[in-house]
């Protein structure tokens, strides 16, 4: 046995104990991330697209419960330029461009005016930053130039001269710039040389630096960090829709990305109420696709996480709307196969219909899918219809029919079921009740489960321990969690003090019992992934950006060290210590011990063990006051620290503290 002693008596001294006595295999891929488009997170976030509002197909969307007005907005973040009176825009749909997207815009103006796009809070570009610019264009008899650019105020960034076709026909244009000196908040402008009128869509200013061409990378690479195992994409509530017209739709995803149809966003009006007129200040959140579900499978191969994307069972989200195809209506087939299509665009040969649609796409080998979600977080319920009938959505039975499906066709996909939005409540007691029931009967029903669970410090301390009493009949995909402090920000929008340590070192503290239990918690993702500054709908969440930058959360760099540090196997743990929080891996000779100590007073720990566990070699640790928070101006406050080990002098963890412990032997 080897010990590591306290040394000197301290007033409070702790042990940790580990013992290989019930050890249990750690999952592969455990640790992974979530991505819903929510908080701006594509368009305007991961999507490198800097021009809001693109292809002109913006809806202006408000309403309540079940009753969503859609308006056409087609002029949304354009403005004339420099003034209205030289000016005029006008949205068209005759003789479109593209069918998917019928909208462009007609600009009629005087020499030297034009459009400009307000690109959210501006165009940031560093300087020498190259840039691709393209966008379409239609005149009958305009003969002159136009001007393309970013501007800050009066001056170029760049800007290029081009000559259009006067033939009456839509014609593509591009090309490549680089910004001559660094801009920030600027303006992007299309400017006619001389008077007259043009017809102009799908604009694009796609910076250089865009990782695969298309994601943000300053974004993707505070992804890479975190050593994703896994990606869930793309919700999430997104998947449901606010009515089942609004759900994601994949096969809009693929293909031409002017192609892709756009769709309004169901988070456009999360948070309407009559003290808001029912509309939200974000009610034109939409999204074009540029980042559909090619881009996102090359994005799970960049970053060395598996695939896990989640289709629609034919439920509108429950808590906006009542909606859903009954369980005998013929359209639910149609759910059915947007499932088993998905298995195929990422599995399927080039013969295939959908291989070959993914192999024209640029990959012409398959993306090697393991999993499918099925359903985000619906449950069993009979709501009442706008008839004033109560039916039951019969999930449990719609469920079973996509499984028997999925797996008759596709038999080693690993299905994710779900439990619904909470725990420790009637509905997921019943969900897990017949989840468990199907598996006794079928072991292969589901691979995990996803619990959702969005709840205080307090609850994440007292249900520390939660798993270690879980059948062993089940496993727990740990798909969306957050500590919401309360006071802290979580309930209003833009909060970043939302993420303050309280809440990070809580997480920290439950997810020593995640690891414990490795055995039954297979899989777990924070959620939400990102937030843009300003255009936020939830919080916390795990980054945070502007048009200019990004950084981690406390919450960030807790998942980071639970995903850096974790082995193949994990050891019981007991500590005889309340306040002291912990669990252990080991891979290779190697085992991490993690400590949370949620005291506010210092602990000097012994840690023991039934087997030889080596020395200790590294300390790393997150510390600070329960109210700090990581900000843009100070984006690592709270940050692992590398510690200097003093063995064989005693371990402190200071109040308040997440330690990471490394022993070789």
């Amino acid at each position: 046995m080897r010990t590591f002693a306290c040394g000197s008596p301290r007033r409070y001294c702790m042990k940790v104990f580990l013992t290989q006595e019930g050890k249990v295999p750690v999952a592969p891929a455990g640790v992974g991330l979530f991505f819903e488009d929510l908080n701006y997170a594509l368009d305007g976030g991961l999507y490198a697209e800097l021009l809001e509002n693109r292809n002109f197909e913006a809806t202006d969307v408000h309403g309540e419960w079940d009753r969503y007005v859609v308006s056409q907005d087609g002029g949304y973040a354009w403005a004339p330029y420099p003034s209205a009176e030289r000016v005029a825009m006008k949205i068209k749909t005759d003789r479109p461009l593209f069918p998917e997207n019928p909208h462009y815009m007609r600009v009629e103006a005087q020499a030297g005016a034009g459009i400009a796009n307000k690109a959210y809070d501006g165009v940031f570009l560093p300087a020498g930053m190259g840039c691709t610019v393209s966008f379409y264009a239609r005149s009958y008899d305009y003969k002159g130039r136009v001007r393309v650019g970013v501007y800050a105020g009066e001056s170029p960034v760049f800007e290029k001269r081009i000559k259009l076709k006067a033939d009456g026909n839509w014609h593509r244009y591009s090309f490549k710039a680089k910004a001559k000196r660094a801009a920030e908040g600027a303006s992007f402008r299309f400017l006619l040389e001389q008077a007259g009128s043009v017809h102009v869509d799908a604009f694009s200013l796609l910076p250089e630096s865009a990782v695969l061409g298309v994601f943000r990378r300053d974004l993707v690479e505070l992804m890479k960090a975190l050593h994703p195992g896994f990606l869930r994409f793309p919700g999430g509530c997104v998947v449901e829709g606010n009515s089942l017209a609004n759900r994601y739709l994949w096969k809009d995803s693929i293909g031409q990305s002017e192609r892709r149809k756009h769709n309004w966003n169901r988070w456009a009006v999360h948070a309407t109420g009559p003290e808001n007129n029912f509309r939200s200040p974000y009610s034109h959140y939409g999204q074009t696709l540029g980042i559909g579900y090619f881009e996102y499978f090359r994005l799970c191969e960049y970053l060395g996480a598996k695939p896990l994307p989640v289709v629609s069972v034919g439920i509108a989200c429950q808590y906006m709307s009542t909606e859903f195809v009954p369980l005998g209506d013929p359209e639910l087939e149609t759910y059915i196969q947007e499932a088993l299509d998905v298995v195929e665009f990422a599995n399927g040969g080039t013969d295939t219909v959908w291989g070959k649609v993914r192999a024209e796409m640029g990959h012409p080998d398959p993306f090697g899918l393991e999993y499918l979600g099925v359903g985000n977080e619906q449950w069993e319920a009979s709501p009442k219809q706008k008839d004033g009938v109560e039916r039951p959505n019969e999930f449990y039975k719609r469920f079973e029919l996509f499984e028997k499906r999925i797996h008759e066709k596709y038999p080693d996909i690993k299905i994710i079921g779900t439990v619904g939005p909470t725990v420790d409540t009637e509905t997921h007691k019943s969900a897990w009740k017949w989840t468990r029931e199907n598996l006794e009967k079928n072991p292969d029903f589901v691979y995990c489960a996803d619990e959702h669970f969005y709840v205080s410090p307090e609850w994440m301390y007292s249900h520390a321990d939660v798993y270690d009493g879980y059948p062993r009949t089940g496993k727990v995909y740990a798909g969306e969690y957050a500590c919401h402090v309360p006071g802290s920000g979580a309930a209003l929008f833009n909060s970043p003090q939302s993420n303050c340590w309280e809440g990070a070192l809580a997480e920290a503290a439950f997810m020593t019992g995640m690891e414990r239990n490795a055995d039954v918690v297979v899989m777990k993702s924070f959620a939400p992934l990102f937030a843009r500054l300003g255009y936020t709908q939830w919080c916390p969440d795990l980054i945070w950006f502007d048009g200019k930058s990004a950084y981690g959360s406390a919450s960030y760099y807790v998942q980071l060290l639970y995903s850096a540090y974790t082995g193949d196997v994990s050891f019981k743990v007991k500590t005889d210590d309340g306040r002291v929080y912990a669990s252990a891996t080991e891979q290779g000779g190697t085992v991490y011990v993690k400590l949370v100590n949620a005291g506010s007073e210092e602990v000097t720990a012994e840690v023991e063990a039934d087997f030889d566990f080596g020395a200790l070699t590294r300390i790393i640790r997150m510390e600070g006051d329960l109210k700090d928070y990581n900000t843009i101006d100070e984006p690592t406050k709270l940050s692992p620290q590398e510690i200097a080990p003093t063995a064989p002098a005693s371990l402190t963890l200071p109040p308040h503290s997440f330690s990471v412990l490394v022993f070789r032997k």
